[in-house]
């Protein structure tokens, strides 16, 4: 019985990151779209613990911290090009 407040969390996680899909494919500007991008990859690593708990599996903690390391960097670079049109500058 207590598996069921995590699977409505998760599902509940799951309906805002399509709401965050939506802003993140017909968003007003570039950088509303990167934010939403980011956003999505937020709740994805929230949604890999939880889904982690619910099938007992604690190695999804160490794939979520992963994930946002990588999700983070991706972030910082996609901006960086939104912003200036060029990765490395010299």
């Amino acid at each position: 019985m207590m598996i069921i407040p995590f699977l409505a969390v998760g599902i509940i996680i799951g309906v805002t990151i399509l709401v965050c899909a939506y802003r993140a494919i017909y968003g007003p500007g570039t950088f509303n779209r990167i934010v939403a991008a980011n956003v999505i990859g937020t709740k994805a690593i929230v949604l890999l613990i939880v889904v982690g708990y619910i099938i007992e599996r604690p190695q999804f903690i160490d794939i979520a911290l992963m994930y946002a390391a990588i999700a983070f960097m991706g972030t910082i670079i996609i901006a960086k090009y939104a912003e200036r049109g060029e990765l490395c500058s010299r």
